[in-house]
């Protein structure tokens, strides 16, 4: 992929490499996500419109719904681009977030069933998000982002966490 010039300048000796981590939080991912569109629209006034977040990265990494952040934001479209731009991630987690993160039932008995429930498995089924995956990313894998990626995530089962990179 050719990088998109930008005014970023590294180390003297030209050595610099830039990464951008996204902590997980399940819905409270608006919160990085109204971050990143500022952050993106404050380079787009230095360097243009067309500029996106990924083109000055080297690594995106994210936890848990910040992979899903990572995904959106290095996955590329029909012409090289990123598929989704930083200002579009408040609106999917909008749309999307009551659907992937389910809450309990508002009653008592139900938030303890529910919370019980989460000792002996993963707290959301995770259906509805590998379907949305599937139709947003079609088959791009990890090896076809516009820069490197890495998700990190807990292996249920295993007790143990798991790191996703090409």
């Amino acid at each position: 992929m050719e990088k998109t010039k930008s005014s970023l300048h590294g180390h003297a000796n030209g050595s610099l490499t830039t990464v951008l981590s996204i902590d997980g939080g399940g819905i409270r991912g608006i919160i990085p996500g109204v971050m990143l569109a500022f952050l993106e629209s404050t380079l787009q006034k230095i360097d243009g419109d067309h500029v996106r977040l990924v083109d000055y990265l080297d690594w995106v990494v994210g936890t848990s719904t910040g992979g899903l952040m990572a995904s959106m934001l290095t996955t590329p479209n029909k012409n090289n681009r990123p598929l989704y731009a930083a200002k579009d991630i408040v609106s999917f987690y909008r749309q999307h977030c009551p659907k992937i993160f389910p809450q309990p039932s508002s009653s008592r008995i139900g938030k303890i069933i529910h919370y019980l429930k989460c000792l002996v498995r993963p707290k959301y089924n995770g259906k509805y998000l590998r379907k949305l995956l599937k139709k947003i990313l079609g088959d791009k894998h990890l090896h076809d982002m516009l820069t490197n990626v890495a998700i990190t995530t807990t292996d249920i089962k295993q007790g143990r966490a798991v790191i996703f990179s090409h």
